[in-house]
């Protein structure tokens, strides 16, 4: 989560720049040693609400489109296939975009 932290506010490294990072419920989000930088905000989702976290419907749809109802001959062949349904997604950014987007936390628009 540390590393993770760090990476989002490296990656956006102007003072007008902010970043909000959506956690559920996982024990470590919560981790009292966490250091949040400066130009990054935590948001605690509320607890059994899948549909207010975009990245359970990437998972969803990753598990449905490459990863379900298959038969993995070892361990190496269940990380193939995750590593290729992973980089298949990430060239399609648009379909990321589609799938994650949520109407309510679109930039720009008033409440």
């Amino acid at each position: 989560m540390r590393a993770g932290a760090r990476a989002t506010a490296q990656s956006h490294p102007s003072d007008r720049s902010h970043a909000i990072l959506l956690l559920d419920q996982a024990g470590w989000h919560g981790a009292k040693a966490l250091k949040v930088p400066s130009n990054i905000s935590l948001l605690q989702l509320p607890p059994r609400a899948p549909e207010l976290n975009g990245q359970e419907n990437i998972w969803q749809f990753m598990r449905q489109n490459w990863l379900s109802n298959r038969i993995f001959k070892s361990f190496d062949d269940i990380v193939d296939h995750c590593c290729y349904a992973w980089n298949t997604l990430i060239d399609q950014p648009w379909k990321i975009m589609s799938i994650a987007r949520r109407d309510w936390a679109a930039a720009g628009h008033s409440i």
